[in-house]
């Protein structure tokens, strides 16, 4: 399996530290928030390489998914400080500004996960093909249904409505694995199919998870798919079904791959999920930051590509035909967190 030592060596990594060395050679890390279990894993993957590499090492997290004034702070001291390069999980674009600011001032500015609109606010990406990791399972809930795909009643629990990147290529790769068009897939919501019950705000986390599933099942009580950003926001909507006697009803389907969710997916409460390599985009990012430390050389994608790819299986006891995936034996072989 491609991303099996990564993860593997990952998962026995060191935890963070924070040295003193010189500013020349500090590496930031910036993340959304500093619970959810992705973001730990990836600050946890970030701390042991930069030691290993002998780089001074900083993080910094916004408090929740699309709070930008926290991390627009944290660059602006990674700056002050003179930094070598910052690594970071964009709330949104509003950090945009202050990345390009980091650039001019020579900075390597690689966005993890989340690719920004604005192309000139970072010199690359490193993430999940997360348009990829809806598409799988929307294809997935689809062929489980079988003929009950064409009357679905589907929950879409987003991270808000601030049509992030990350939240608009789950979003719509879920759709459209599902088969429903989507006229605009640069932004939330655009679909006009009568099977999407609507889009709620999770907060990508487990309290906003079981609001947003409140509000959509006193819409339409009979939601049968529930589509999730995250795996935390999977854990609330459970909630939210198990309270209300329809656990049973609906499968859920999220975006991690981390231990917890494996897990999740092993037990029933989730039935597929995308998993993807939080600690290998860390790794890849310090190496990244190394290499343009040493003698300016900034990383380059492959040809056809915006970002490097750092993949993403389905997890699933549950096979669906025609959509590949790995079980939860291998999906816990090779989570995180």
């Amino acid at each position: 399996m491609k991303f099996k030592a990564a993860a593997l060596a990952g998962a026995a990594a060191l935890a963070l530290i924070a040295g003193s060395a010189s500013a020349a050679d500090l590496a930031c890390l910036i993340t959304k928030n500093d619970t959810n279990p992705f973001f730990v894993k990836m600050k946890e993957g970030a701390g042991a390489a930069a030691k290993a590499a002998g780089l001074d090492f900083q993080a910094y997290a916004g408090v929740k998914d699309g709070d930008a004034a926290p991390q627009i702070t944290a660059i602006e001291n990674c700056v002050a400080a003179g930094a070598k390069g910052i690594l970071i999980t964009p709330s949104n674009d509003d950090v945009g500004p202050a990345l390009k600011d980091a650039r001019a001032a020579g900075i390597l500015v690689i966005s993890l996960d989340t690719p920004l609109g604005d192309k000139e606010a970072q010199d690359i990406t490193f993430a999940t093909d997360n348009f990829e990791a809806g598409l799988l399972i929307g294809k997935w809930a689809k062929a489980t249904l079988g003929d009950g795909a064409a009357t679905a009643k589907i929950a879409m629990l987003d991270i808000n409505k601030d049509n992030i990147s990350v939240d608009v290529l789950r979003d719509t790769g879920f759709l459209t694995g599902f088969g429903i068009e989507v006229p605009d897939l640069k932004v939330l919501a655009s679909e006009k199919d009568a099977r999407v019950v609507g889009h709620e705000s999770s907060d990508a986390s487990p309290a906003g998870g079981q609001k947003a599933m409140e509000t959509l099942l006193a819409k339409d009580p009979d939601i049968n798919v529930v589509y999730t950003i995250n795996e935390p926001a999977a854990e609330g909507a459970y909630q939210a079904l198990k309270a209300a006697g329809k656990e049973t009803q609906a499968i859920i389907v999220s975006v991690d791959g981390g231990c917890p969710g494996v897990a999740s997916v092993k037990s029933g409460v989730i039935g597929a999920t995308s998993q993807q390599y939080p600690l290998l985009m860390a790794s890849k990012g310090i190496e990244a930051i190394v290499a343009f430390a040493k003698d300016g050389t900034k990383p380059a994608v492959t040809e056809g590509l915006t970002f490097m790819n750092t993949g993403v299986n389905l997890i699933t006891d549950k096979p669906a035909e025609g959509v590949p995936s790995l079980d939860t034996t291998k999906g816990t072989e090779i989570c995180w967190g």
